[in-house]
């Protein structure tokens, strides 16, 4: 065991910090299209945990521009996947759709857009269960979403 851990070592093996931001973008200006959404404010938590500056006006005299993460509106949609025998659906595929810009001084703006996929199933006669499954599902997409943002951010 100790012999592997001065293998791992010795060939200059590091964990990668899973939310390094590189220095230029330490500080970033957030808007949105829709700033008091769930997605947004997930984004700015999520930023901050990373030791990003974020801030949401313009600061005016300032030499050097900040950079600008923009995040479009999400939007969430599902589709039947199979029925039950009574032709109610059964389980549907929701699709949530996320796109962002990142604008730096002096270089050109960076579009990025994905989509993140989960599977729902329905209960006609339980719907308050389920519509509380659904929110807690987009919930956990939201999550996903905003560390994958910071995860692409990242690698710039």
């Amino acid at each position: 065991m100790l012999l592997v851990c001065f293998l791992i070592t010795g060939c200059g093996f590091h964990l990668k910090q899973a939310s390094y931001i590189p220095e230029d973008l330490r500080a970033l200006q957030l808007t949105g299209d829709d700033q008091k959404s769930a997605l947004y404010e997930q984004l700015k938590y999520e930023l901050q945990r990373a030791q990003v500056t974020v801030s949401e006006t313009q600061s005016n005299g300032q030499a050097t521009p900040a950079p600008q993460l923009h995040l479009y509106k999400d939007a969430l949609s599902r589709q039947p996947l199979s029925l039950f025998s009574n032709g109610q659906v059964a389980q549907y595929e929701l699709a949530y759709v996320v796109s962002y810009r990142l604008t730096r001084p002096g270089q050109e703006p960076y579009e990025q857009s994905f989509e993140l996929y989960r599977n729902y199933q329905d209960d006609p006669s339980n719907s308050l269960a389920k519509s509380k499954e659904l929110e807690i599902i987009l919930s956990e997409m939201r999550k996903l979403a905003t560390k994958r943002i910071i995860r692409e951010l990242s690698q710039l």
